[in-house]
């Protein structure tokens, strides 16, 4: 008898992608001219489903969309994909847009307006309380309400479903939400922003960061370093560096997404948090030699064998 793998749920934004490719990312007042402009479905929350889905895991999304064709079009994609819309409502209003700024070495600069996101609410999640409380894990970020995740974050601990929490784009968040974090993924930039108010952390220090961060009773930390790889580090004193993978990046947006999905769908199959950590550091590795967000995510089988070669593009 096959047992019933329980999905990975994700709350959080779902967005439309406007990316233009330019020479170099604009300074402030300066403008730039650019070489090629691209509309793809994005969002974190919608990436990091994507990115699971891609895997071969289930998964459901719980998020709104706008009642514009923006919408319509990134839920057409959504369930293209293998995605789980059930729990995807549209509020009458805007989609989420992310416009996005790419440089010939794939590194990006974002804006982000919420649209339907914003009204991703504590109300609304109650209504899909059922999908949180049979999920094997829980994904959220923060382009959605923090009194939401907030809310999330309850939910999550009081059902006993781990919940991993990728804090971006970096925001304040209140201290009783970090005990409630079974894992917590920032990147670089995130993670200097939550270690800093301690005053006591060099920041080039991935191990002193994630102490920091550990601090907060926040329970597991995973460091997204970029070309760095990634650093692991638990409450029970517990760490480990990942190296990444050596790839040409074309476009770095959604790499943290691609990292985050094929993180907890390999934790959801049984792998130990560093095989886990290597499983996506390939996943992410494939992510940014392709561009956009969606589009980038790569199949499990595309994963398997980076992983059996160990080498990059």
């Amino acid at each position: 008898m096959t047992s019933v793998q329980k999905p990975i749920v994700v709350v959080g934004s779902i967005n439309i992608d406007l990316v233009a490719n330019a020479e170099k990312i604009p300074a402030a007042g300066e403008t730039v001219r650019g070489t090629d402009f691209q509309v793809h479905p994005g969002g974190k929350g919608a990436n990091q489903a994507v990115a699971v889905a891609r895997l071969g895991y289930p998964v459901q999304l719980v998020g709104k969309v706008g009642t514009d064709s923006f919408g319509d079009q990134v839920l057409s994609y959504l369930q293209q994909t293998g995605v789980d819309v059930e729990a995807v409502e549209k509020h009458r209003g805007t989609s989420g847009v992310a416009i996005i700024a790419v440089s010939p070495d794939g590194e990006n600069s974002i804006i982000i307006t919420p649209g339907a996101n914003a009204h991703v609410t504590p109300d609304f999640l109650n209504m899909h309380h059922g999908a949180i409380r049979n999920a094997g894990i829980v994904l959220a970020q923060l382009e959605i309400p923090i009194e939401t995740v907030e809310h999330l974050a309850k939910l999550c601990s009081d059902e006993s479903v781990p919940l991993m929490l990728d804090p971006a784009p970096a925001r304040a968040l209140p201290d009783n939400l970090f005990p409630q974090v079974h894992w917590f993924t920032p990147n670089e930039t995130e993670a200097a922003f939550y270690a800093a108010p301690t005053n006591q952390t060099h920041l080039s220090d991935s191990a002193q960061i994630a102490r920091a961060l550990l601090n907060a009773r926040v329970e597991n930390v995973v460091l997204k370093l970029g070309s760095r790889g990634a650093f692991l580090a638990s409450a029970n004193g517990f760490s480990h560096t990942i190296p990444a993978f050596p790839v040409k990046a074309v476009d770095t947006t959604a790499a943290g997404d691609a990292y985050n999905g094929a993180f907890a769908t390999a934790l959801m199959l049984g792998m130990e948090p560093v095989e886990a950590a290597r499983f996506a550091a390939a996943a992410a590795a494939i992510s940014v030699t392709r561009p956009g967000a969606q589009p980038s995510m790569p199949t499990r089988a595309e994963v398997e064998a980076l992983l059996e070669t160990g080498k990059g593009t």
